[in-house]
């Protein structure tokens, strides 16, 4: 049984380490994503809790299983991860990148990077097809009007699967080793206090600046090709494996 002072101290600290979790690289990347297509604040901060909700709900689950049933994630899977991340994030921005040279494609409120990498892919299949004897006259496309209520969380839900998530679960499972099965349940609970805290200040930093800038189609442009420009350069480090060089968010 782990001792009173030192159950505290490791409360603390997965809650401290939930916040600084939750002001990674790729969450910025994804909130800022979901809160840039939505024409109301009350809209942004839904959705954008939504996917904070989402993103939780994974890390509870595979926190849960770690504690639970001591269950240790192969040591590749953290590398992999960030590859993945990398790729998607690589992917999207160049995709958002591109909108800015075709006339016509741009609309006053950006599609989202996971709707334009979605319908990208299905434009790839729809020209192959057409190549092939398709008959369909019009690309196949999801989420046409934008994120719903259960696009967003599902999304929040994948994307609790990222680079940095099974090493946080990876300390869940030493508390449990160290004090049982109630204190690493009660550190994975803190960490997602920390993480969904973090995540709401966010998502509320969002919505005012998407809010303030809506009226102005110029500087909502301009701040949308930022973050696609953000997501290259990131997506390209986390694709080289060097997630772990970027300088720290958090001081």
């Amino acid at each position: 049984m782990m001792d009173p002072v030192n159950l505290r101290l490791a409360l603390a600290s997965a809650a401290v380490l939930g916040f600084r979790h939750g002001l990674d690289y790729d969450h910025i990347a994804a909130i800022t994503d979901i809160s840039s297509v939505q024409s109301k604040a009350r809209d942004a901060m839904r959705y954008g809790l939504l996917y904070v909700a989402g993103h939780a709900t994974t890390v509870a689950l595979l926190g849960a299983a770690a504690v639970v049933f001591r269950i240790a994630l192969p040591p590749a899977s953290d590398r992999w991860a960030e590859r993945m991340v990398g790729v998607t994030l690589l992917l999207l921005g160049i995709y958002v990148l591109g909108t800015f040279f075709r006339p016509g494609t741009h609309r006053h409120a950006p599609r989202t990077r996971i709707t334009l990498l979605v319908n990208g892919f299905l434009w790839i299949y729809w020209r192959l097809s057409r190549l092939f004897g398709g008959t369909r006259v019009e690309a196949p496309q999801v989420f046409r009007d934008g994120y719903g209520t259960s696009s967003t969380f599902i999304v929040g839900v994948i994307h609790g699967l990222g680079a940095e998530t099974p090493t946080q679960i990876l300390l869940f499972l030493m508390a449990a080793n160290l004090g049982g099965t109630t204190a690493g349940l009660l550190c994975l609970l803190m960490f997602i206090v920390g993480l969904v805290a973090m995540n709401t200040l966010m998502c509320a930093s969002a919505t005012g600046i998407f809010s303030a800038i809506l009226a102005r189609p110029n500087a909502l442009r301009a701040l949308s090709l930022v973050t696609s420009a953000y997501s290259i350069f990131v997506g390209a480090i986390f694709l080289m494996g060097s997630a772990a060089k970027l300088p720290s968010l958090t001081g």
